[in-house]
């Protein structure tokens, strides 16, 4: 059963539409520094996942095509056939999954800090059974260690603490069924049924997923181009908005 989620437009009403998926743990406010200039010319559709901010939470466990599936039933009831898409962190694998399974869709997308599998190395299962023990106090600063870089986080406490914030409001639950998810995401054989233009952007310092992760992933579609950002961490978007917006605008919003 898909989930009914909470949305924002903004930009002109005419105007191609741009969707944006943010990573998980995060919501729609995270595209903030992206808006005035992809609301120039396009209408930016901004969503919030399952158990994050108001769109409901969810029972019982999901995997990325539930989450993505989400996402397709909102276009559908907006009636939006044929939009670009931006996808970042673990979330950039639904643009994937909807790109490689739904490939009417999607125009064109951009993935942001992202990966065709995740690192056997990470323990999102155990972040998973944190969450239903302990709730999500105890786990905000390990999954938002990763999003900045020492010198934002020395520089701009306030950033830290406003998206920090939002972490610890998702759904409890569903961020585990969420983690869940994430532990046993594996895209490698999806990615060659990409058949629109991609961009692909790491970030040059995160800790995350390195470009290592974003140069495999770009590699594995047959229309990409791949950039990696400097001074910035797994958030590239909020830290480096001033290069990210010159990517995102020259390739879903020229």
């Amino acid at each position: 059963m898909t989930i009914p989620l909470q949305y924002r437009i903004d930009g002109p009403r005419h105007a191609p539409v741009v969707l944006l998926v943010p990573p998980f743990g995060t919501t729609l406010s995270v595209w903030e520094p992206q808006m005035p200039e992809l609301t120039r010319n396009r209408r930016v559709l901004r969503i919030n996942h399952r158990g994050h901010g108001s769109s409901p939470a969810a029972g019982g466990s999901c995997g990325v095509e539930d989450l993505a599936l989400d996402v397709l039933a909102l276009l559908e009831r907006l009636e939006l056939t044929r939009v670009s898409a931006v996808g970042a962190g673990f979330a950039a694998s639904l643009v994937v999954w909807i790109a490689a399974n739904s490939p009417r869709t999607l125009e064109r997308i951009a993935l942001l800090a992202a990966a065709p599998r995740t690192p056997p190395a990470h323990k999102w299962s155990r972040l998973a059974d944190r969450v239903r023990e302990a709730g999500m106090e105890s786990v905000l600063a390990d999954v938002s260690l990763p999003w900045f870089t020492p010198d934002l986080v020395g520089e701009r406490p306030d950033v830290v603490e406003r998206f920090t914030g939002e972490l610890g409001r998702v759904d409890a639950a569903t961020f585990a069924s969420v983690c869940d998810a994430v532990h046993t995401m594996d895209q490698r054989h999806l990615v060659a049924g990409v058949r629109v233009p991609a961009l692909v952007v790491s970030a040059a310092h995160d800790p995350l997923l390195p470009p290592g992760h974003g140069r495999r992933l770009a590699d594995g579609i047959s229309d990409s181009r791949f950039d990696v950002v400097t001074g910035a961490a797994h958030l590239l978007g909020v830290e480096r908005a001033d290069r990210v917006n010159e990517l995102l605008v020259e390739h879903v919003a020229p």
